[in-house]
């Protein structure tokens, strides 16, 4: 009994710092199936949820456009293999026909471009989404109102530096409320640039407003933190800045998008110390989990690593050639024991 204690306590030591969101976001897994990919694990052909999940992994994200590739069906679809899984829903709506995110927030074709004609219709549009998802059995667990929304959404009219933040609040609101009427997810707002206090401080010290959004109708936080774009992006950065966020804001905080690469040249990574490889992608996860969990009263609680199976988009929007968790053939590569392991 004295010999396993030690080891006793240290596995009680990594349960108590394991993280409560071990995420993925794969949504684009049916179009890489569609081109014919399949994904393998020990040799075994296998869902690539089901990989996920037997390598640690617990919740799931799939983004939801207005229109195109990867419209309500395709995410109601998709969906049910995650919820079949076992797995926790995060639906992330980025209120746009296409890629939302800092530098695009276009209002979708045909909704109105007026505030109070987009107030009415975020509400319907999201009352609509989370309605569809109940009735098929695969209720969201977590709804994410819009994608990287620093500079607002549905523009120009909810564009915070030409309207400032009041369009802003009003429209989470609605859409909030919406959501509220059919069901009870809980309710991530996300932003970019999760290293950058002066940014996050500068939304979230404005954006609660009487009568529009309020702190009580916001559940998570989450933040996107990438090496490639940007040289403050560095892990005692993410420490500084999500300290502040959890003693400011006192909301339970999620790395809701990040990735690190195997294969890169030419691009200046804000950690140089890690290496360019699985065991950096370990090592770049790990250190983001030890500063989730050095955050006060346990409000770090997540990391969704993005678009690990992405196959023909190895980039993931970055100029490094290669950021996945499997091969161009879909074999897994030992980071995707980051689920388990590092989170």
């Amino acid at each position: 009994m004295f010999v396993l204690l030690p080891f006793l306590l240290l596995s009680f030591s990594w349960l108590a710092s394991a993280l409560t969101y071990k995420a993925a976001d794969i949504s684009s897994l049916v179009v890489v199936e569609n081109s014919g990919v399949r994904y393998t694990d020990g040799g075994q052909v296998t869902p690539f949820e089901t990989i996920l999940r037997n390598h640690g992994a617990n919740t799931v994200r799939i983004r939801i456009w207005t229109a195109g590739q990867y419209n309500l069906q395709y995410g109601l679809a998709l969906a049910k293999r995650v919820k079949a899984a076992g797995l926790t829903l995060v639906v992330d709506l980025h209120y746009s026909d296409t890629w939302a995110d800092p530098g695009h927030q276009s209002i979708p074709s045909g909704w109105p471009t007026d505030l109070n004609g987009l107030n009415t219709k975020i509400y319907q549009y999201t009352q609509s989404v989370v309605q569809s998802f109940q009735n098929q059995g695969t209720p969201i667990d977590i709804l994410q109102v819009g994608n990287e929304i620093n500079n607002g959404f549905l523009w120009p009219v909810g564009e915070i530096s030409v309207n400032g933040i009041n369009p802003v609040s009003q429209l989470l609101h609605s859409a909030i409320n919406g959501a509220k009427s059919v069901a009870n997810p809980k309710i991530l707002i996300h932003l970019a640039n999760g290293w950058n206090w002066s940014g996050l401080n500068s939304f979230f010290g404005k954006v609660f407003i009487p009568g529009a959004l309020s702190a009580d109708q916001v559940d998570i936080i989450g933040v996107s933190f990438y090496p490639f774009y940007d040289s403050g992006a560095t892990l005692s950065a993410l420490k500084s800045s999500l300290t502040n966020l959890a003693n400011t804001f006192k909301k339970p905080i999620v790395v809701a998008e990040t990735d690190w690469p195997v294969s890169c040249s030419g691009v200046h990574l804000t950690e140089p110390s890690i290496a360019v490889s699985t065991s950096g992608q370990e090592t770049w996860v790990n250190d983001i989990k030890n500063v989730l969990t050095s955050l006060p009263n346990g409000l770090g609680q997540g990391i969704f690593y993005w678009e690990p199976g992405w196959i023909g988009n190895a980039n993931l929007g970055s100029g490094c050639s290669d950021n996945l968790l499997v091969s161009s053939n879909g074999a897994v590569r030992d980071s995707i024991n980051i689920f388990s392991q590092d989170m």
